[in-house]
């Protein structure tokens, strides 16, 4: 079983139904895909929003490894992600060398907003923790005492582990950033990560076409004749 953790924001719904919807219609191997909600996890998670925090499951997201019992591999992955392509594929990377894996992206952002007109922050590492691999019974750090209390920061960039020879790679087509990575053969995960096709001032986006087939799929109701 492909365990996938989604960060799920209550006021975008439709990103976690487009996005579920867009992987098990690929996934060649059985996939269970578990939303993150918030409401769901009174007495676990209880840490204030930031205000530099764009989305509900900013933080909640390093809870994944606890949510798992610390027991083999679990994915998390972003909202505003489309799978095009077997996210079994992406699941044969898993490497026991490594604590966690992510794409090492080199983004730097010349924006100072983005979806929503959030505040779209600046760090090392930016983006790493929006696609993630993780060795759960090597995560044991996350404890949602831990996640409760560390600064975003500390999360975002792994402080929690010994080192960053900890960190597996992940090919840059499972999380392709548009408009800031440069152009791939392949993209496998669409990553709207600046603000996608649902929102009117990104709906020429890139893939844009591609998500907008996805939601009318996900809501086709064919009458079986």
């Amino acid at each position: 079983m492909i365990r996938i953790f989604v960060g799920y924001d209550s006021h975008l719904p439709v990103l976690y139904n487009v996005l579920q919807h867009s992987i098990h219609m690929r996934a060649s191997k059985p996939v269970a895909v578990i939303p993150i909600i918030l409401s769901q996890l009174k007495g676990i998670y209880n840490r204030e929003r930031h205000p530099l925090a764009s989305t509900e499951f900013s933080f909640s997201r390093f809870l994944v490894p606890y949510l798992s019992n610390y027991e083999g591999w679990s994915l998390f992955i972003d909202n505003d992600i489309l799978a095009l392509d077997d996210v079994s594929k992406l699941w044969d990377l898993k490497d026991d060398r490594y604590a966690v894996m992510c794409t090492k992206h080199q983004h730097n952002p010349g924006e100072k907003k983005k979806f929503l007109n959030t505040v779209q922050t600046k760090y090392e590492k930016k983006n790493w923790s929006s696609c993630m691999l993780f060795n759960n019974s090597k995560c044991r750090a996350l404890t949602p005492d831990y996640v409760n209390s560390a600064s975003g920061l500390e999360l975002h960039q792994f402080k929690w582990l010994e080192g960053d020879e900890r960190i597996g790679n992940i090919p840059l087509d499972w999380n392709y950033l548009i408009d800031c990575d440069t152009k791939v053969d392949h993209v496998s995960f669409v990553h709207y990560t600046l603000g996608g096709p649902y929102f009117k001032e990104f709906y020429n986006v890139e893939y844009a076409p591609e998500w907008f087939l996805e939601r009318d799929d996900m809501l086709r109701c064919q009458q079986q004749v």
